[in-house]
């Protein structure tokens, strides 16, 4: 075996060692860690979280294509978090266990599942995502399948997170948010040099191939995303309190700023070193060409890091809807023994079904980004204005109809007008609300 391989197979089994070293014992601490977690692991497991397959290789691409302006892929995610970071207290207050609980508690029951479906839905895309990155990375630097390398790295995070859920999660995000730092300092430093990059040369907020709208439309949808993602959440819902919520939203956001810049002008110095190369082959082929074996392996597993921890994180998010949201509500008398075990079920069942739809994904930013459209058309609107229900005169019926609504036709149509299913969301939401209570009023006065 080479050094690089020497390299990536030790990273995986010190990783799956970390994850396994200890076993939750029960549905709080394996969905939220006890609900103890503080300002330095949470900042961590937050950043970490969200430096996944779409912010490296896929930022990187979109860098590659459009120039600078590919930065606000994560910069839209910054924003997102520093409104976030306003609510976070508030939401980790609640006490809930998931995203969807905290949407039930703000209408009704109808709304917790349809909202659960539509994550659950979306995340397993998600998921997959970080699995093709995986094999993409590792298949470039080791000349090896990238079906057989996606399975690999599969099996090590599906087995940590349904041993230590949410503990071994966090314990891992925190180490590898160093290793991916350390791995993408070191690949610009060689990148950017050698290409003779000028970053006075680049154009911003827009470039010629990226215009106004299509930053705007990434602001929404994206920073939206990191607004009300469940897998944000999950990192919120574990915070010591809402004042520790809140300050590491807003630190994790604040340190994701020049890592966007970083990401994008490695793309871009991939472009001026490697012009013929397809955009998402940016990183992969900046590590095989301008580093050393053993450098290889080095950055090879900061990269695959970075896939990792977004995917056990999104992995263990909609596990814990699947079994807190869903099966919980079919078998409401469930003990905590039974909760765990079946929480450990759905992670593997998760797992695979990740698996399989990773085996024949596309192109990852596309695929994240119809992800994220239909998530946020169904469940930004009337999430946030539930936040304010009484004040706007909102109904369950309402917020029903717009996660329907919103997200069927963002699973129709999204890829075309991804923000035609908030616009619909928005409508139904407030046009039932107020129509139902226009026609209550109606009764009242004619009875």
């Amino acid at each position: 075996m080479n050094p690089v391989g020497i390299i990536i197979v030790a990273y995986l089994l010190i990783i799956l060692a970390l994850g396994t070293f200890e076993s939750a014992s029960g549905p709080v601490e394996f969905f939220l860690a006890r609900r103890r977690l503080g300002d330095l692991f949470l900042t961590g497991t937050l950043t970490s979280t969200i430096l996944g397959a779409s912010s490296t290789l896929g930022m990187a691409g979109l860098a590659f294509k459009v120039g600078l302006p590919g930065a606000w892929w994560m910069l839209s995610g910054c924003l997102g978090l520093l409104a976030l970071s306003l609510i976070a207290g508030r939401i980790r207050e609640s006490g809930c266990y998931t995203l969807p609980e905290l949407a039930g508690s703000l209408y009704d029951q109808r709304v917790r599942l349809a909202s659960s479906l539509i994550v659950i839905v979306s995340w397993i895309g998600i998921i997959a995502v970080q699995i093709v990155a995986s094999g993409k990375v590792l298949g470039a630097l080791t000349g090896q399948g990238e079906g057989v390398l996606m399975v690999a790295s599969a099996l090590v995070f599906i087995a940590y997170t349904a041993h230590g859920g949410q503990r071994s999660v966090v314990r891992t995000d925190f180490i590898q948010l160093f290793i991916v730092a350390f791995g993408l300092i070191a690949l610009l430093w060689i990148a950017a040099p050698g290409s003779g990059l000028d970053i006075r040369d680049q154009s911003f907020p827009t470039s010629p191939a990226m215009g106004g709208g299509d930053v705007i439309s990434l602001v929404l949808i994206v920073g939206s995303t990191y607004l009300i993602g469940p897998d944000i959440y999950s990192r919120i819902l574990s915070a010591r309190d809402g004042k520790t919520a809140s300050r590491s939203a807003l630190r994790s956001a604040l340190i994701l700023v020049p890592v966007a810049i970083a990401i994008a002008l490695l793309g871009i110095s991939a472009r001026m070193l490697f012009p013929g190369i397809a955009p998402e082959e940016a990183l992969p082929v900046l590590m095989v060409e301008l580093l050393s074996p053993n450098a290889q392996g080095l950055v090879g597993a900061a990269m695959l890091a970075a896939f990792m921890s977004s995917a056990d994180t999104t992995l263990l998010t909609a596990s814990s809807i699947l079994t807190m949201d869903i099966y919980r509500s079919i078998r409401p008398d469930e003990g905590p023994r039974g909760l765990l075990l079946t929480s450990r079920i759905t992670v593997v069942i998760l797992g695979s079904a990740s698996l399989a739809v990773a085996l024949s994904a596309p192109e990852i930013i596309s695929t994240l980004l119809y992800a994220y459209t239909v998530f946020t058309s169904g469940l930004l609107v009337p999430l946030l204005a539930g936040f304010h229900r009484e004040r706007l005169g909102l109904s369950s019926n309402g917020a029903l109809a717009a996660l329907v609504g919103g997200g069927g036709i963002a699973l129709i149509l999204g890829k075309s007008y991804p923000l035609l299913g908030i616009a619909v969301s928005a409508a139904l939401l407030f046009g039932v609300s107020w129509g139902g209570a226009l026609h209550q009023s109606r009764r009242r006065i004619n009875g």
